[in-house]
């Protein structure tokens, strides 16, 4: 069953997801109660119930909310008449700021744990977030093969490599809990590198 057939919108929902993405950030999904996400909404238990029957569809909407507004705010950001060097760079710092955020680790992580239990949980969040990305990277590497700046086949190929690229040397260590924080200058390495890496094979 979906979110929109069972979640019920109100005059306080959005102080409802305000106050559950704080306490799932703080105490993950297991840990978070539903007295404490109230207590943070300023909401009563009622309130909270009769726009989420159950804790899974109210993380569901935190974190679908949280990657929606991070996808948007990329689109927003980048012009997609720029050169490919460009675009990627500014692309690919977008995506890995968000993925090595608090947030972005912490949904990660919950959506992995809870994958089991809740298959749609995870495929909620991707189609929230990453495939919102990954359609704007195939529509930018489509008109920017069409403009004859990049020479590509399979664009759907290189749109996967180039996130897959984005996600070395920090990735594995944000997963195994080696590293939970990244600076600006580490990020830039990374998606400096693909970026490179990407045009050496691609680039026109």
């Amino acid at each position: 069953m979906s979110t929109q057939a069972t979640v019920r919108k109100g005059r306080k929902f959005d102080q409802v997801i305000d106050g559950a993405r704080n306490i799932f950030l703080r105490d993950g999904f297991e840990g978070a109660s539903v007295d404490e996400i109230a207590r943070e909404a300023g909401v009563s238990k009622a309130t909270l119930y009769s726009y989420f029957p159950d804790k899974r569809l109210l993380f569901i909407e935190v974190a679908s909310a949280q990657c929606g507004r991070q996808a948007d705010e990329a689109v927003l950001s980048i012009d997609m008449s720029r050169p490919p060097r460009e675009v990627l760079s500014q692309a690919g710092r977008k995506f890995l700021s968000f993925l090595y955020s608090e947030m972005g680790q912490r949904i990660f992580k919950i959506c992995l744990s809870e994958s089991e239990r809740f298959p749609d949980l995870g495929r909620q969040f991707y189609q929230s977030g990453p495939m919102i990305m990954r359609r704007v990277m195939t529509d930018y590497l489509s008109a920017a093969r069409d403009r004859e700046e990049l020479r590509i086949n399979d664009i759907d190929l290189a749109a996967d490599q180039f996130a897959e690229l984005c996600k070395a040397d920090l990735w594995p260590k944000a997963l195994f809990g080696i590293q939970t924080s990244f600076t600006d200058a580490e990020i830039a390495r990374v998606v400096d590198g693909a970026v490179d890496t990407f045009m050496a094979r691609y680039g026109a």
